[in-house]
């Protein structure tokens, strides 16, 4: 054969894999309804919000039938809001106490201190840290105001005094609530990201002479980070967007538990200002995306570690 018959004659046709059963554009007609949801349930009511932070808009009076666009000004307010600048300290200081330093070291603290036990003893602890997880927020917040009662609350009959806790520690009351409520999830992702530990790096930290503080510093932690940061990702987004408080001090006393939602909800639902309240959850969901990209981009630099 000529060098020229050899140029004109087709290449041979490459066989797909097996595996590969659908075409880039199947994969995409494949996810079509998922992406319709995103849009319908997450992008469109964010873009909504957004622009009724524009806008003077009511629930009541003249701006609920003809509302009027205000451009940035209820943005500007907000800034320099003093209720809302206190809400956000008070978010920081509730993520970082019940979210960051609360949920996430004493979920690692019980996933690593359960680890070795016997598998139905295991079992019962877990299943322990879970009911508070799941029994419902309304009955929840009914215990938690009855075991905080100041007069007859189960909490003052144990230690024979009478404190006022939820006026007295209204903050740390709500953090102590959180914790409990929420280290469920820390605890069984831990636990998960225990068990994806191969053991033969424990054994040979062991075999070094490594003792129990050198293996989870050293062995454990590094290799588990990437459970971590998810964890510490999906958690402080949780507790930003919490409502509970309310349930329990209603914002109260002086705005001492008024969380973002919870400013937000009093704004825009007991106060009627539904423009200046979307303008807030806008700035709150700004935050949130900055949260999120932080945490992200901390697990990629893990990963290409």
């Amino acid at each position: 054969m000529t060098k020229s018959q050899q140029e004109t004659q087709p290449l041979p046709r490459v066989k797909e894999p097996a595996g590969v059963v659908v075409s880039r554009r199947g994969a995409l007609i494949w996810l079509l309804p998922a992406g319709i949801i995103v849009i319908a349930f997450l992008i469109a009511p964010a873009i909504w919000t957004l622009v009724l932070g524009l806008t003077n808009y009511r629930l009541t009076g003249i701006e609920a039938k003809e509302p009027q666009f205000v451009g940035l000004e209820n943005f500007e307010n907000a800034l320099t809001d003093p209720a809302f600048i206190n809400s956000i300290w008070v978010t920081i200081l509730f993520v970082l106490g019940s979210a960051v330093f609360g949920q996430a070291v004493l979920g690692f603290i019980i996933a690593w201190s359960i680890r070795n036990l016997a598998p139905r003893v295991r079992s019962s602890i877990e299943l322990l840290v879970i009911l508070a997880w799941i029994i419902p927020s309304s009955v929840v917040t009914f215990l938690w105001i009855a075991l905080l009662n100041g007069q007859e609350g189960t909490l003052n009959t144990i230690l024979g005094i009478d404190t006022e806790w939820l006026l007295r520690y209204p903050l740390l009351s709500i953090i102590v609530f959180n914790i409990w409520r929420g280290t469920a999830f820390s605890m069984l992702l831990s636990s998960a990201a225990l068990a994806s530990l191969p053991p033969s790096y424990l054994q040979t930290a062991k075999l070094a002479g490594a003792s129990n503080w050198q293996q989870l510093r050293d062995v454990v932690l590094p290799s588990i980070k990437g459970y971590l940061i998810t964890n510490l990702l999906l958690i402080t987004l949780w507790t930003f967007n919490d409502f509970t408080p309310f349930l329990i001090t209603g914002g109260g006393p002086g705005g001492k538990t008024e969380t973002v939602p919870v400013f937000i909800y009093q704004e825009a639902l007991r106060f009627l200002e539904l423009g200046y309240g979307s303008a807030i959850a806008a700035i709150a969901l700004a935050i949130n995306f900055v949260i999120a990209m932080f945490y992200l981009r901390s697990s990629r630099r893990n990963a290409a570690r």
